[in-house]
Order: C-alpha cells, then sequence, then structure tokens
C-alpha cells in the first residue's frame, strides 16, 4: 500500500478544514479554537495545529491530508507539517482579493521547505462576488506552468478534481525522477 502525505495550505478562512472534512473518510481531527475577536463575515474558529484526513483511493493508495493553521502566528507548524509531504494544495479564498499576497508569500515559503508538486485551488467559487480562475492567475503572477483549479471546498467532487490533478502531477514528477 502506498500512502501519499498531501498538505492543504493557505490564508486564513480560505477553505482549509471544509476541504478536508468533505472527502476524508474518518472524522477529521482538528485543532481548532474559538477566535475571540472576529471581523464580519469571518469565521467562529482557527486551526491552531493542524487538520488531519484520509481517503482511501483504492487497495493501493490512501491520501493523507494535513491542513495547516492560516494565521501567521501559527506558521511554526508549516514547517514541521511539511515534512515528508509529496505535494500541496494552496487554497485561495476568490472572495478576497486582499489575500492573494499572502496566499503567494504562502505558496514561496512552502516551495522552500519542499520543491514538491502543488496546484492552486480557487475556493469558494460559488459566491457571487468571487473572482474568475483566470483573474485569479493574472493576479497571482505564478509560473504559467501551474494549475489553478475551481473549487467549492464543500463539494466533494471539486474537492476530488483538485486532488486528482495534484495526484496526477505528483505522479508526473515521480516518473520524470523528480527532475
Amino acid at each position: 500500500m502506498q500512502t501519499v502525505k498531501i498538505v492543504v495550505t493557505g490564508p486564513f478562512n480560505a477553505g482549509k478544514t471544509e476541504f478536508i472534512r468533505s472527502v476524508s473518510e474518518i472524522d477529521v481531527v482538528s485543532t481548532e479554537r474559538k477566535i475571540s475577536s472576529k471581523p464580519e463575515k469571518v469565521k467562529e474558529t482557527t486551526t491552531v495545529a493542524m487538520d488531519f484526513g484520509r481517503i482511501t483511493v483504492d487497495d493501493d493508495l490512501v491520501l493523507y491530508l494535513f491542513g495547516t493553521p492560516g494565521q501567521k502566528r501559527f506558521d511554526f507548524m508549516w514547517e514541521i507539517l511539511s515534512e515528508g509531504m509529496l505535494g500541496f494544495i494552496v487554497m485561495v479564498d476568490s472572495t478576497r482579493p486582499e489575500t492573494f499576497r499572502e496566499a503567494r508569500s504562502i505558496l514561496e515559503t512552502f516551495r522552500a521547505y519542499a520543491p514538491t508538486p502543488y496546484v492552486v485551488a480557487a475556493n469558494k467559487q460559488d459566491c457571487d462576488d468571487a473572482w474568475e480562475v483566470d483573474d485569479i492567475k493574472v493576479a497571482l503572477r505564478l509560473d504559467p506552468k501551474v494549475k489553478y483549479l475551481p473549487c467549492v471546498s464543500t463539494n466533494k467532487e471539486t474537492v476530488k478534481k483538485v486532488l486528482l490533478e495534484l495526484l496526477y502531477s505528483i505522479l508526473a514528477e515521480m516518473e520524470s525522477g523528480g527532475s
């Protein structure tokens, strides 16, 4: 049996916990704590260490999903969670362009920890004020080869598509010998 460690990262309130919850076959192990003061339109809890979920793809493949805290004050967990990862997903809140710069910074941090394949999941694509994926691509100014995928973290099908695209990238990397 092959296990693949995938990290789900991104800014605060981007949808990382919900992403993992929507596909995990086990109850997600979560370290969420209540937020004492929160801005309008923001959730009531935040991840302080990690979220953990598991999905069995088939008899030979199991994915372990680790969600990182999004708040900068918990970034000491990022390096710990990145150890042994074969790929990562950067969640971007499509309705909050003010977080795009932070998403790019988090992405660069994870690339420095391990130069593994990654994809960008443009979350909350079901919202009226969501930026189009192509506009997010322009705003983040990443390598043109990076895969940007529309996502709704509470929708199991879009979450599966994001995970599959990352798995394809990991497989391609393994077949090319990691070059």
